[in-house]
């Protein structure tokens, strides 16, 4: 009796129409197209949370470097793939940081609007001076009427610290030309062609300059750096592609002769999906602990350094002293050189683009 046959939709070969899934591709022989197995397709897919990250997580945290090691040495069906897991966690950290970047972008609106409204209210009260002369008369009437409720030696010394020039200068942001006439200008309705010929843009100046400016008078009319800071986290996620390369480069260059980029790449994921494993962990215990102690954080960031000794220790194989010089020039050269050019150009951006 001739067995009956199912075609395989994916790879069109037959099987015995008793399988479950391809002996060939692997797919299952009969699947609906629904939505949850659309969506579960998708998340496993990318994210591929089983039981190999369970059984990779606690040698990240606790064996520096181990998992690299098995990884190259092929046994790479046993822990989670160093990209997926990458992907994975970064994304729970991103999700635990957007919570800290909105609290900072709005305390950080908040506090330039404050600047703004302080700065209106001295103006106001500069137009009301007009020389040291009457400001000491000012006070000399406030010493003589201290007997009124309210005036005091305290209250004296706050007036003539907002009357004072050098008091005003504090509280201001500079912006390098005149705001008074931009703020009259603005007032009164001036088109964004003279706003910008006040703040000293030239007419043959470049279009990156003109954008510049453009951009600098959407900030200083709305005061939204928050958002500016919003724009700058969102965009560090790209930003870390272009960086964990450069890390894997470093290390390729001080350690030429052990293996291929494409080994210092899956040392660099795994030590990345590390930083951000302890990084999420500082934020989530940041947002459940309100100030939560800076010392255990300082702590927690110095042993970072430590977990990259240990890790390029056992991955790499060389002795302690040498392991030890080796991520200290790692560690120097990325945080010094690498992070604060990226800062630089990521911060542009943000500028430029929020």
């Amino acid at each position: 009796m001739k067995k009956q046959t199912s075609k395989c939709q994916n790879c069109e070969q037959e099987f015995n129409k008793d399988f479950k899934f391809c002996p060939h591709c692997g797919q299952k022989a009969k699947e609906e197209l629904t939505i949850s197995v659309l969506f579960y397709n998708t998340i496993s897919n990318y994210f591929s949370v089983d039981a190999r990250f369970f059984k990779s997580f606690i040698p990240l945290m606790f064996k520096p470097g181990y998992l690299a090691q098995k990884f190259i040495a092929g046994k790479r069906l046993l822990f989670l793939h160093p990209a997926q897991m990458y992907l994975f966690i970064s994304v729970v950290f991103f999700f635990l940081f957007s919570f800290v970047s909105r609290k900072q972008a709005e305390s950080l609106n908040n506090e330039l609007k404050k600047t703004r409204e302080s700065k209106v209210v001295i103006d106001s009260v500069q137009k009301r001076k007009s020389d040291s002369i009457e400001i000491e008369q000012l006070k000399q009437t406030l010493k003589n009427n201290k007997f009124i409720p309210g005036i005091n030696d305290k209250k004296i010394e706050e007036i003539d610290s907002i009357l004072k020039k050098d008091g005003i200068k504090k509280n201001e942001i500079s912006f390098g030309f005149n705001e008074k006439e931009l703020d009259s200008l603005i007032n009164a309705g001036a088109s964004d062609e003279a706003l910008f010929k006040k703040m000293g843009l030239k007419t043959d100046d470049s279009g990156f300059k003109r954008k510049l400016y453009t951009q600098l008078l959407k900030f200083y009319k709305a005061r939204d750096g928050g958002n500016i800071l919003k724009t700058f986290y969102d965009t560090i996620p790209i930003a870390l592609f272009f960086l964990l390369p450069i890390f894997a480069f470093i290390l390729k260059l001080l350690y030429y002769k052990k293996g291929h980029y494409a080994h210092h790449l899956v040392f660099s994921f795994y030590f990345f999906s590390y930083l951000f494993t302890v990084f999420s962990l500082l934020v989530l215990a940041s947002l459940i602990w309100d100030n939560f102690p800076n010392l255990i954080t300082t702590i927690v960031m110095l042993s970072t350094f430590v977990y990259l000794f240990l890790a390029l220790k056992r991955f790499y194989g060389q002795g302690w002293f040498l392991s030890l010089f080796k991520s200290g020039v790692t560690t120097f050269s990325f945080l010094l050189f690498v992070m604060p050019l990226a800062a630089i150009i990521v911060g542009l951006f943000a500028f430029m683009y929020y």
